[in-house]
């Protein structure tokens, strides 16, 4: 092995390891903010395996935010398709239930999200944030580069990179790093931080095959999920991932199911069928979180500081969510408005809702590998109208075996340091996948529709913005001084809408770049730079 001259020696403000969906995530909200920062990734980029199948309706108001929502929406599935989970014996056999899911085209206007989730598996959503990653000025992203170790100061971080192909060593020097670099990451592993919660749910298997053919032998019509159920209960389910002839087959425990790839894909069509095998992926389903989510410098983020059952939909969203937690904290930081406290406000808000969304996915996976299965469900007989009595009691109401996506998006980060509390009383739970908007410091700021395709949230994403909703033009000046004078980036944004107003509650709502509620009030603080140092991180709300 050889190193580099020293005099190439490189810096960056921000080193983020792993080009992964949250990886790329924070190097567009950094790259969007001027950040310079290098993205290293030891794979070549390429993403053959659909290990994740949509994007949630919270990272799509996201991809809205980065310009890319449509192509996500129209990436690779028929916006006509049906997006109904369906519980069958088999492919070819009897339908057990099917919860149904209007299609995009269908489902029109949502109450909560301008976007909605979509169908968009990893093989082409991947590339679509890495086109939107390379198109900003201020992204390096470098392929077969490896971060092989890393030592952090008070001011700076110095990491060693490993070309993947050559075998040379670089050094890197950076204001910060985070670590996107999942399970195994280097990151964790220097920083010596551990992993807490159930460990290891199940052993799974995932099949990953071609089969044009596959899409006329059965007479379900299209869903997004066919869950099979046999002898053991639930043990597998089957998803369209383009709408022509690629599919992923999940066997949810490979212990209580057994059996080779092909024997498998077999069992869940119920017949033989002509298809090929691109992939067969045994891997482990975990439930853990990480016993801190970064130290001095260094920071983690996606499946390196929390990994959960993929039921549900809840790794990757989560991950995203982290990566536009961090970015304006760590634009802060480097543009010297940011306190001394805000880079710890990180894990004192991600942490709660990495915990909630593991339970959530550990919860979701027990559910649906819980419900009873039988030898006879298939059969037209005494034990088989018992056995499908019993299932159909069992999925009386299918929801509660899916996270839906307004229990996805509707959280909040209660006792931030850096939101200031209104006192008021927080509102009973809601009931699962039943939307209650609401501006609570803390609260993701809720859509609302401003004019024609104008939502709230696109109003977010770059400083602190100031909703007026009091009708009229109030008096801020107090507020935007406070601001200007710790050259804080803010802006006052005026709705003149009484649906608006009443969705947010108070007359005047501070929004943080990541779109949620900092600070909110029917009058202007009168000691406005109280507020402001506390969302700022310069001084607790406490």
């Amino acid at each position: 092995m050889t190193a580099k001259d020293e005099n190439t020696k490189r810096e960056c403000r921000v080193l983020i390891s792993g080009a992964g969906p949250v990886g790329l995530a924070l190097a567009i909200e950094l790259g969007r903010r001027n950040i310079d920062c290098v993205l290293v990734e030891k794979r070549d980029g390429s993403v053959s395996v659909p290990k994740m199948s949509a994007v949630s309706a919270r990272n799509m108001e996201f991809c809205r935010r980065w310009g890319i929502a449509e192509r996500v929406r129209n990436a690779v599935w028929s916006e006509n398709n049906s997006l109904d989970f369906v519980y069958l014996t088999t492919m070819r056999g009897r339908e057990l239930a099917r919860m149904k899911v209007p299609s995009h085209s269908d489902r029109g206007s949502l109450s909560y999200t301008p976007e909605g989730g979509c169908h968009c598996p990893q093989i082409y959503f991947d590339p679509i944030l890495t086109e939107c990653a390379q198109g900003l000025s201020s992204v390096e992203i470098r392929y077969r580069t490896e971060l092989s170790s890393f030592t952090q100061s008070a001011e700076k971080v110095v990491a060693t990179l490993k070309d993947g192909e050559s075998g040379e060593t670089e050094t890197i020097e950076a204001d910060y790093l985070v670590g996107c670099d999942g399970a195994g990451g280097v990151v964790r592993e220097v920083l010596g931080i551990g992993l807490g919660g159930r460990g290891v749910v199940a052993q799974s298997l995932n099949i990953f095959f071609r089969s044009p053919e596959l899409s006329a032998l059965h007479d379900k019509g299209w869903a997004r999920f066919y869950r099979a159920i046999g002898h053991e209960g639930c043990w597998s389910e089957l998803i369209a991932i383009d709408g022509r002839e690629l599919w992923r087959l999940t066997v949810f425990d490979s212990e209580r199911t057994p059996g080779t790839a092909e024997d498998l894909l077999r069992r869940v069509v119920g017949c033989d069928f002509p298809f090929e095998i691109i992939s067969a992926s045994p891997w482990e389903r975990r439930d853990v979180v990480a016993d801190g989510f970064g130290g001095g410098r260094a920071f983690l983020a996606g499946d390196a500081v929390h990994q959960c059952s993929p039921t549900g939909g809840l790794g990757m969203h989560t991950g995203i969510e982290d990566a536009v937690n961090i970015a304006w904290k760590l634009e802060a930081m480097i543009a010297g408005w940011g306190g001394s406290d805000l880079m710890a406000s990180y894990e004192a808000e991600r942490r709660p809702i990495g915990e909630r969304n593991v339970e959530f996915a550990t919860r979701a996976f027990r559910q649906i590998t819980g419900i009873p299965g039988g030898d006879a469900l298939a059969d037209d007989t005494s034990a088989g109208d018992s056995q499908r009595a019993a299932l159909a009691e069992a999925t009386a109401d299918l929801r509660r075996y899916s996270v839906s996506e307004i229990d996805k998006a509707q959280y909040c980060y209660e006792n931030s340091p850096i939101c200031v509390p209104d006192g008021a009383t927080p509102p009973p739970a809601a009931p699962p996948g039943k939307y209650v908007p609401s501006a609570r410091p803390g609260t993701r700021a809720p859509h609302a529709w401003i004019s024609d395709g104008v939502s709230t949230l696109d109003l977010f994403g770059d400083g602190f913005v100031l909703l007026d909703l009091s009708g009229g033009p109030g008096d801020v000046e107090s507020l935007a001084d406070a601001m200007a004078a710790r050259n804080v980036p803010f802006r006052v944004e005026c709705v003149a809408d009484p649906d608006t107003a009443r969705a947010y509650e108070r007359r005047f709502v501070l929004v943080r770049p990541d779109g949620h509620v900092a600070w909110r009030g029917d009058d202007i603080p009168a000691d406005p730079g109280s507020v402001v140092d506390t969302v700022r991180g310069a001084l607790s709300a406490r």
